[in-house]
């Protein structure tokens, strides 16, 4: 390949990407208000959980700067909107997590999934780790058990 092709093909690439960034979804990062929570057993189990799930599967998501970048934030996008749909810890009431999915899952090694840990490798649970996890999620989340944001154990 002539350096004028590898030129060409370069130039294609950048606009492709500028070009994509005007495509609409990824680009709302907005936090819904956080409605009512599960009743935690223990401040400490709160911020555990909140450590580990509460980027995803939360209102509290704190949007990264490349999540402004598509298609980095088409994918987080995604992701957060499907985490969300499958249990929000700020919205309990409406959609609550099954806590033994909850445990299989980070268990098997699933959560947080390899697209999540790649870019926050300090994310990555050991054993023991997953095991306190799994014990402040068996302490607190109960089924039809809430409390308001500014009501119960914060």
């Amino acid at each position: 390949m002539n350096k004028k092709w590898i030129m060409r093909f370069l130039g294609l690439g950048i606009l492709g990407l500028l070009l994509i960034q005007l495509i609409p979804f990824g680009h709302d990062h907005t936090n819904p208000p956080i409605v009512a929570e599960p009743k935690w057993s223990s401040p400490q189990a709160r911020a555990l959980v909140k450590e580990h799930c509460f980027q995803c599967h939360s209102n509290e998501t704190q949007w990264t700067w490349y999540s402004n970048i598509a298609p980095a934030s088409w994918l987080i996008a995604e992701d957060v909107i499907a985490a969300r749909s499958r249990f929000n810890f700020s919205d309990w009431n409406k959609n609550p997590g099954e806590l033994d999915e909850m445990k299989e899952e980070i268990q098997e090694g699933a959560m947080p999934p390899i697209q999540y840990w790649a870019f926050h490798p300090s994310s990555r649970m050991d054993q023991q780790q997953k095991q306190d996890l799994i014990h402040a999620l068996e302490s607190s989340v109960q089924d039809g058990e809430t409390s308001s944001r500014f009501g119960g154990l914060r």
